[in-house]
């Protein structure tokens, strides 16, 4: 259980928002009337960028002192947002005078000459009831002023999870962009020789903890999708060598099957209204997009080619696809409508290119590129223009989004040696400038990852 009930004047000015674990609220309201322009923001859309310093006290407890939960707590939300390579925390070392309640306005001369442009403070406590008890001020030491401030309580197992919302705010009201802490991500986990893995779909934070599995491996399963509410996965499990796509339940680990679907090359993705799933299928000699109707389980073709098409991925406004085909001779990118048609090239690179993924704000798409031997994971506009890679390796593949946009991963795989050595397969994540490439710690090999919307 958590809730957190947020006070905030610059980013979230009217409504409810509501985030859910197991479940959560968060009250939004002014408390001052700080202008726009008095925080600072950053441009995170290319080059590099210099992280934003902030000092992140350790949450104390009722005597003024840092508690244990408030140490960890301080310290996830700093892991999350140096993480993203915007941020720098300050060593706590450095700090005069630690404040001692988030309810004490701090002594700006203290922090001003650290270079500290954020401050926050906070408490943790464990109440009789063995809930946490939660409370935190963000400042702007620069305006003097208070941003941000909340308040919330969770139980033990939420205690990462409120400690990424708070990351969230801090995230949010710098950058000026949606944050994505406080996210899932689902992928292939993979052990054994390289002639008989064991593949299954697991799951973890966006940070690798919380890690859990959601299927025994029995069956070989490949390519897991979250729907739009993160509450579902829909994947291809293969038994007896025959696909057959599933529905699977994150929160009771129920499963549905959708039906049998002979032929398939990769995994359905859900529409942005989490009403339909589209996938490519090999039909009669032909491999060609089509879209099911998640009630009726009724499918309707979208492409009639002699070519093959696949991999599709729709815009977010749900109105145009993005897919692969060899159509014109080498496997390109193309953009056509709900309906299949106005069908378009947009990648004109050399190489050829697959797996793309538009991004959840519409602006970019994502892809995997084969030239000259290596593979790349790179971004691209709609229209084709602006092509820039961010990452290669000898396999680099299944480029997914964070939620807002601006963070990709995907994983990436050594080359297997003639003795069968090697072949190791880990998530990596990067942000769309190029910097700032991280490996996501798995307990197995790693592949296909899927991340999740924000949390309800």
């Amino acid at each position: 259980m958590v809730m957190l009930n947020i006070l905030s004047n610059a980013r979230f000015q009217a409504g409810w928002k509501k985030l859910v674990m197991l479940s959560v609220w968060i009250i939004c309201a002014p408390v001052l009337a700080v202008a726009q322009s008095d925080i600072p923001r950053l441009d995170i859309t290319e080059g590099q960028i210099e992280p934003i310093p902030v000092a992140i006290a350790d949450f104390t407890g009722p005597d003024g002192k840092p508690s244990a939960v408030g140490k960890q707590i301080s310290q996830i939300i700093s892991d999350d947002l140096v993480s993203s390579g915007l941020f720098r925390t300050i060593d706590s070392a450095a700090f005069i005078r630690p404040p001692e309640s988030p309810k004490i306005r701090p002594d700006f001369a203290n922090w001003a000459p650290l270079g500290a442009k954020g401050l926050l403070i906070g408490s943790a406590f464990e109440d009789s009831d063995g809930l946490l008890q939660i409370e935190f001020v963000l400042w702007d030491v620069v305006t003097q002023r208070n941003i941000t401030e909340g308040s919330g309580t969770a139980d033990k197992q939420g205690l990462r999870r409120i400690a990424h919302q708070i990351g969230d705010f801090v995230y949010e009201e710098f950058t000026g962009d949606m944050p994505y802490f406080d996210t899932q991500i689902v992928y292939v986990s993979e052990e054994g020789p390289q002639n008989r893995r064991i593949k299954r779909l697991a799951i973890m934070d966006q940070d690798g903890h919380n890690h859990r599995f959601l299927t025994t491996g029995a069956d070989l399963v490949l390519t897991p999708r979250f729907s739009k509410t993160a509450m579902e996965v829909a994947y291809l499990n293969y038994f007896n060598d025959e696909p057959n796509v599933y529905l699977l339940d994150v929160a009771s680990g129920r499963t549905e099957r959708l039906g049998r679907f002979p032929g398939m090359t990769f995994a359905p993705r859900f529409a942005p209204d989490g009403n339909m799933l589209i996938m490519s299928l090999a039909k009669d000699g032909q491999t060609d997009i089509y879209e099911m109707d998640l009630r009726t389980q009724s499918r309707i073709r979208l492409t009639r080619s002699p070519s093959i098409d696949t991999s599709p991925s729709y815009s977010p406004d749900g109105l145009s696809i993005v897919f692969n085909s060899d159509r014109g001779g080498s496997q390109q990118l193309y953009i056509m409508n709900r309906q299949g048609k106005n069908v378009n090239r947009i990648s004109y690179g050399d190489g050829r290119y697959a797996t793309p993924v538009w991004s959840p704000r519409g602006d970019l798409i994502a892809f995997t590129k084969m030239y000259r031997g290596e593979f790349y994971i790179g971004v691209m506009n709609v229209d084709g223009s602006g092509e820039r890679l961010l990452a290669k390796g000898f396999l680099v593949e299944a480029p997914t989004w964070a939620p807002n946009g601006r963070v990709l991963m995907y994983f990436k795989k050594q080359p297997v040696t003639d003795s069968g050595e090697g072949g190791e397969t880990h998530l990596y994540r990067i942000d769309i400038t190029g910097f700032n490439e991280r490996r996501i710690l798995t307990p197995a090999d790693a592949s296909d990852p899927a991340w999740s919307p924000l949390l309800q």
